[in-house]
């Protein structure tokens, strides 16, 4: 049989046969129950409704949210279209959206009823915090105790934010106590402030020390959360981290992006347990901002200016990155980081052209990647201060500039925070991808 044509607009295109396939792998992820997409894309009718817009948002690649440019470098779990799907698309709207065969349509992708990673082993809750609609930058330290029968070992903890969408960010550590050392772990207050008192104040009124005024072990960012973020998951013996018997989660950085109108937040933390303790730590390096290398400028960006920015690093062992997470706020316009080996040969890490401040990503490797002794890695990025930046929180623009390391949403960061071990013979062979489609139940 020949191909069917519908109306002389070509080809017919069917949902059951063209398009589900590319909704269900690039759309439905997120708009699902229990995320915080404004609707659902699971089954025919959700979708067909909407074809208008589909096509909409694909032709002008807002959707789906992928900033990275893959003809540079590939990640897992990319979310791009090509040109022949958009087109699919396009032409399934213009032809009224057909069904197709119904018995052919393939099923639906299944996922946790919350979080992205399957079911955890413990689920921790933040204590709910009501945001007030006052259009305001919202920062506090959140302490988040727990107590189980035994040490034990976590693969990943995997921040869940509340289904309002109020979290901007945060970052997270893990406070250890050691036998003995703390008998009511869940004594002093959740959260505070951090506008109203110094960390110091802070720590002594979430009752973090030891017993004894000592201080406890902390591990330092165990799980970390920004728009789009799905905790890294590697492979069997590489991250993890040792849990205590008594302890508590310290969410040293929670921020909750300006709000119009009050609302809660009840996120909550997602711990999935492992038998062995990890054979090979992780390791955090960042570079710029609070970090271990200078912004070249300064930053700060006048008005109605767009200016570029650079910041370098030398790596003095041979590493192996897994994730690297890129960040700067609503004046960034893109960003592009690579790397400089001795032999003066360029390794692409990640080029974003268009950046988006409300869709940042820590973007994990397809295998790990070596990074080979004394090379340079190099960060440039530009931001635009000008009335044609729509993000602009200024109009007119005004003098922005980093702030000592403020994460005010009005004031700029240039970041980038790399994830690696020390390498090893035939780390450049291992994929990163596996593990993670099995805790999601895939394998």
């Amino acid at each position: 049989m020949g191909l069917i044509w519908s109306c002389n607009r070509g080809p017919e295109v069917t949902f059951s046969k063209d398009v589900a396939p590319i909704i269900y792998e690039n759309c439905t992820p997120c708009h699902r129950p229990g995320t915080a997409a404004p609707f659902n894309l699971i089954d025919y009718k959700d979708i067909a409704k909407r074809s208008k817009m589909i096509k909409f948002v694909t032709e002008t690649k807002y959707m789906p949210p992928w900033p990275a440019d893959p003809n540079y470098r590939h990640f897992l779990d990319e979310k791009f279209l090509t040109q022949e799907e958009i087109d699919l698309l396009a032409a399934w709207h213009r032809q009224g959206a057909p069904l197709g065969n119904a018995d052919s349509v393939p099923p639906a992708p299944e996922f946790p009823d919350k979080g992205m990673l399957g079911e955890p082993d413990m689920t921790l809750p933040v204590t709910p915090y009501l945001v007030e609609g006052n259009n305001r930058d919202k920062f506090l330290m959140v302490k988040v105790p727990y107590e189980i029968p035994r040490d034990t070992f976590v693969r990943v903890a995997e921040f869940v934010a509340g289904d309002n969408d109020l979290v901007h960010h945060m970052n997270g550590h893990v406070i250890l106590y050691e036998e003995g050392q703390k008998q009511d772990v869940f004594g002093g207050q959740r959260i505070i402030d951090t506008e109203a008192f110094l960390d110091v104040e802070g720590f002594a009124m979430l009752d973090l020390l030891n017993d004894d005024g000592s201080h406890p072990t902390l591990k330092p960012l165990v799980c970390n959360y920004l728009p789009g973020v799905v905790a890294s998951v590697y492979p069997e013996g590489v991250g993890g981290f040792r849990l205590t018997a008594k302890g508590a989660f310290l969410i040293n950085d929670m921020h909750y992006a300006p709000s119009p109108i009050d609302a809660w937040d009840s996120s909550y933390i997602n711990l999935f347990f492992m038998d062995e303790p990890p054979l090979r730590p992780t390791r955090e390096l960042q570079m710029g901002t609070l970090g271990i290398s200078e912004i070249v400028p300064p930053l700060v960006i006048p008005p109605d200016t767009v200016m570029e920015f650079y910041t370098e690093a030398k790596v003095y062992q041979d590493i192996s990155l897994l994730t690297i997470n890129p960040h700067m706020h609503l004046l960034g316009k893109s960003i592009k980081a690579y790397a400089i080996d001795p032999r003066g040969d360029t390794i692409p890490l990640i080029y974003i052209p268009e950046w988006d401040f409300h869709w940042q990503y820590f973007y994990t490797f397809e295998k790990m990647l070596k990074i080979p002794a004394g090379s340079m890695i190099r960060v440039e990025a530009v931001f635009d201060n000008t009335t044609e930046n729509p993000d602009n929180p200024y109009n007119p623009p005004q003098t922005i500039a980093e702030r000592d390391g403020s994460m005010r949403t009005t004031d700029e960061m240039l970041q980038f925070i790399m994830t690696f071990v020390p390498y090893q013979n035939g780390d450049e062979n291992i994929s990163l991808d596996n593990e993670y489609t099995f805790l999601r139940g895939e394998n």
